[in-house]
């Protein structure tokens, strides 16, 4: 079990980082526009991603499982906006 304290740390960067990326994906959805954005390299940072999200299960943590989950939504979203257009 992971201490409460350190959770709480966790789920705050979580927050951070995640919500990061948030104002990319809405500035690709109204534009309509990803021509700026390097595929190649959301392909990996989701798979890292991915694999963050599956340690994080492994290891029973709340804030890399919702981080990591919320953060590939977010990353396969701006791949497929990226893939259409």
């Amino acid at each position: 079990m992971i201490d409460p304290i350190f959770e709480i740390i966790g789920l705050s960067a979580a927050f951070l980082t995640t919500s990061a990326f948030i104002p990319q994906v809405y500035k690709i959805y109204k534009e309509k526009n990803a021509d700026g954005i390097s595929l190649t390299m959301y392909v990996i940072l989701f798979i890292g991603v991915l694999l963050w999200l599956i340690y994080g299960i492994l290891i029973g943590s709340l804030s890399i499982i919702i981080a990591n989950g919320i953060t590939a939504l977010l990353q396969l979203s701006i791949i497929i906006f990226k893939l259409k257009n």
